[in-house]
């Protein structure tokens, strides 16, 4: 599609609530890729859903985590991400294929991690109460970014534009500029209030385009600088922000922020309700003030690296905003006329002629004579929108979308029927299967080849306490946590628990179960079958086939209504399965 077709030319931010994304579990913090034709949400359950932005449609869903996803990241070409959960664990994942390349295990959990923007080899990891983290994934060497306070490990970091300089905040508002290749520190500012109070750092953001970057502070204040700026100052420098932005009204504390895709806007989302405020960067003006549903909590806040388009999450739904898109067909047909009612039309004397004959035929000059020149329809421009100003070509070998299988209702076994000799190839299939060794029978979940196994690296941080709960659990206390443990059940894998009864071999006397703990019936209908079907437990427990036939009349008994008063005894459960 033409990216100059879709320039507005009045606001280039989003006007209204344009539909939502469900993930069908609840998602906690999404990103676009570098073009944004691809959306990556992390889940409540540990999955990341990819969704194909243009057609609204998930493309892929990853089983990635069994905690939930607390940070995601695209790597420059597409064909990798990088995600971390809330149990400590940093994964990177191979887009087309859904396979983790590797992990990494860290001490405390992790708040924020992010590619390098010209390196996929580097990552940028920010962990609870420790120093940032830059991680190499060739060799999982790691190296541990050097802070200004050592008893203040708040930290937060950010790559630069170009991943040139990593800068660094903390709750003291220092923020350190060091070289990205040999850690050095180049320059340094502190951030202060109007009375020269510090405040501590909760973010650094930068834009896509230009040299610009916020710094979201705990006083509610985001102030934008220039890089530029920075670099000149040198170290202990006191640069004035370009903006300051807040709400002066209701003294709002913000969750996320960031910049448009061109870096003339800048979005905040509230961290009291589902409110988006967009500024512009040049002037300062608020111009939006965008609503969500009354109640609901914003979680995270992306903009679409090229279109005004925000997706916001809260409720464990991804919010889409857009602009209201009008149609003008006089933008397409200059002699186009709008019309508010019927007009009688008056033709002219040769409208409808095929050759008007009174009609001299002028000189080609200027515009018509250019027509008649070859036109190159085969060479084919970079669009400007997906390139850098250092670079001049599109990346030939990005993954700008997935490819879907179309979904078949009610898929046939074999719909070309059968195959010749079928029942021989099967014998002959049987027996080969028969003979090799079992470990090599052992097929992967999608049929295919078993896959191999990523690799585990753990990062040893000194100093690090390893008690400490990610903000998206609830506050650290006693052992016990305020909300409920998300993601699922750990120990869930394995084939011992796979089932979820296993009786004990009791010795003596079996306790009895109460009776309001099972149903009133089985799957299998009315009494008098020799097989009977499994009943079920309240609960969802699955009872097991009793084979004896005192057994059955006490379950009979059970399903009825009637208290059980007797003991299974210990060849009861010898007739279990």
């Amino acid at each position: 599609m033409n990216l100059e077709l879709l320039e507005s030319f009045g606001q280039n931010y989003p006007e209204e609530a344009d539909g939502t994304l469900d993930c069908i579990s609840m998602a906690l913090t999404c990103t676009f890729n570098r073009w944004g034709t691809l959306l990556a949400v992390g889940c409540n359950d540990g999955r990341i859903v990819i969704w194909d932005f243009l057609t609204r449609g998930i493309a892929k869903i990853i089983s990635a985590h069994i905690h939930p996803v607390c940070s995601l990241c695209w790597s420059r070409d597409g064909h990798k991400l990088v995600s971390a959960s809330t149990d400590n664990i940093v994964s990177q994942w191979d887009v087309l294929t859904g396979d983790c390349d590797q992990r990494f295990r860290f001490p405390s959990p992790i708040l924020k991690l992010q590619y390098h923007p010209r390196d996929m080899d580097k990552v940028l990891v920010c962990p609870m109460k420790s120093a940032p983290v830059l991680l190499t994934l060739s060799d999982s060497k790691h190296v541990v970014l050097p802070v200004d306070d050592d008893s203040d490990l708040n930290v937060v970091a950010a790559f630069d534009r170009r991943g040139e300089y990593i800068y660094t905040g903390n709750a003291k508002g220092k923020i350190l500029v060091l070289n990205t290749n040999t850690q050095e520190l180049v320059a340094s500012f502190r951030v202060t209030t109007g009375t020269s109070n510090t405040t501590a750092i909760k973010s650094i953001e930068f834009a896509r385009k230009g040299s610009c970057f916020l710094i979201n502070t705990a006083d509610r204040i985001i102030r934008v600088y220039d890089g530029r700026e920075i670099l000149t100052c040198g170290r202990d420098g006191e640069p004035e922000p370009m903006q300051k932005l807040q709400d002066l009204v209701n003294r709002t504390p913000w969750k996320r922020c960031c910049f448009s895709g061109d870096g003339e806007y800048i979005v905040a989302g509230s961290a009291r309700q589902h409110a988006l405020y967009i500024w512009e960067k040049s002037i300062g003006n608020l111009v939006k003030i965008l609503h969500g549903t009354r109640g609901e909590l914003l979680l995270d806040v992306a903009w679409h690296p090229v279109r005004p388009i925000i997706a916001s999450i809260s409720s464990g739904v991804v919010s889409i905003w857009a602009q209201n898109q009008v149609e003008n067909w006089s933008a397409f047909a200059p002699d186009f006329k709008e019309l508010d009612e019927n007009v009688e039309y008056e033709e002219r004397e040769s409208e409808f002629d095929i050759e008007d004959e009174d009609k001299s035929e002028p000189e080609q000059t200027g515009a018509d004579a250019a027509e008649d020149e070859e036109v190159d329809v085969t060479t084919v421009d970079p669009i400007v929108a997906f390139c850098s100003s250092d670079e001049e070509l599109e990346d030939c070998k990005a993954l700008l979308y997935l490819p879907i299988a179309p979904e078949v209702e009610d898929p046939e076994e074999n719909p070309f029927g059968p195959l010749p000799d079928a029942s021989a190839q099967t014998a002959s299939s049987e027996d080969a299967l028969a003979g090799s060794d079992k470990k090599q029978r052992q097929p992967s979940s999608e049929g295919g080849p078993a896959k191999k196994k990523a690799r585990t690296t753990t990062i040893e941080l000194q100093g690090v306490p390893s008690d400490e709960v990610h903000p998206l659990l609830g506050v650290k206390g006693d052992g016990k946590s305020k909300k409920k443990t998300a993601g699922r059940p750990k120990g869930s894998k394995g084939k011992d628990k796979d089932f979820p009864f296993r009786p004990k071999p009791y010795k003596g006397d079996r306790p009895s179960f109460p009776v309001e703990a099972l149903g009133s019936s089985g799957p299998g209908g009315g009494g008098g079958m020799k097989g009977r079907a499994e009943g079920v437990l309240a609960t969802g427990t699955v009872v097991p086939k009793l084979a004896t036939s005192q057994a059955h009349q006490d379950f009979r008994k059970l399903q009825t209504g009637s208290m059980l008063t007797q003991s299974y005894k210990q060849h009861d459960i010898g007739g279990m399965d």
